[in-house]
């Protein structure tokens, strides 16, 4: 009760100043719940915009009649459908703020190589200096396939070796060193590139085979790996270790094959 009677005395006077301040954390909550609202439906909205602009991207090409049942967007070439896809993707970068708007200004940036190569190119460029690591990653992955595709094969390595110091990993390691062993390989290093194709397989098959689940099916890449590392060298392939072999399903759901009553 002293203690009470003490801190009475104290604010004993000052009634309206702890008015004012009660009401100024009350307001202040206000505001705070009002922005989280409104950052919300602000985020909601530009993922919806992000969402419909990926889907006219990704909208199938028909040159004849539209097979029966199709539905959604359809354009008759690539060059408009990704015209579209532009259009779409700098109205988010315009109206959002981050990520939202870096996000679409890269795929603005990769759909314009189809449109405005020179100017997607120097999309890309300036987006891998981004102060977001994953759209600066991304950025510098799409502008090495494009010197890939150009015929700049040293500039493609370049970038490629960049991206393998990487700290982040938003290119798996393995899908940058299997573009840069195609790349060796069109330069004609082939021991770079049986190296690497080699690397890629043997730890793959490694941590497959460290897994005590069951095996399952060799992913893509890696089984592209081996087949162009048994192309360029017969000798290598044969020291990988073996591959997984997913377990055989039954017919029917019977788990061991067969049908019943046989």
């Amino acid at each position: 009760m002293g203690l009470f009677e003490r801190a009475g005395d104290r604010l004993e006077g000052r009634g309206r100043t702890i008015l004012y301040a009660l009401a100024g954390v009350v307001a202040a909550l206000i505001l705070f719940f009002v922005y989280q609202w409104w950052s919300d439906r602000r985020a909601d909205g530009a993922r919806l915009a992000l969402g419909k602009a990926i889907q006219t991207a990704g909208a199938p090409v028909v040159t004849g009649t539209p097979m029966p049942g199709q539905t959604g967007p359809t354009f008759p070439s690539e060059r408009e459908r990704a015209q579209k896809a532009v259009e779409e993707f700098q109205k988010v970068q315009q109206q959002y703020g981050s990520p939202y708007n870096e996000l679409a200004r890269y795929f603005a940036a990769t759909h314009l190589l189809v449109v405005e190569r020179e100017k997607g190119l120097a999309e890309l460029d300036q987006l891998s200096k981004s102060g977001n690591d994953e759209v600066a990653v991304r950025a510098r992955f799409a502008l090495a396939q494009a010197r890939e595709a150009d015929g700049k094969l040293d500039e493609a390595a370049a970038l490629y070796q960049e991206l393998l110091k990487d700290q982040g990993k938003h290119i798996p390691e393995s899908t940058v060193n299997f573009r840069l062993a195609s790349i060796y390989e069109k330069q004609g290093k082939q021991n770079e590139a049986v190296e690497i194709l080699f690397r890629i397989v043997e730890d793959s098959r490694k941590a497959a085979q460290a897994k005590e689940a069951k095996p399952e099916r060799e992913p893509a890449l890696v089984s592209a790996a081996a087949e162009n590392l048994q192309k360029l060298s017969p000798e290598r392939y044969a020291k990988l270790p073996a591959a997984p072999v997913p377990p055989r399903r039954g017919l029917g759901g019977l788990g061991g094959g067969g049908f019943p009553g046989l």
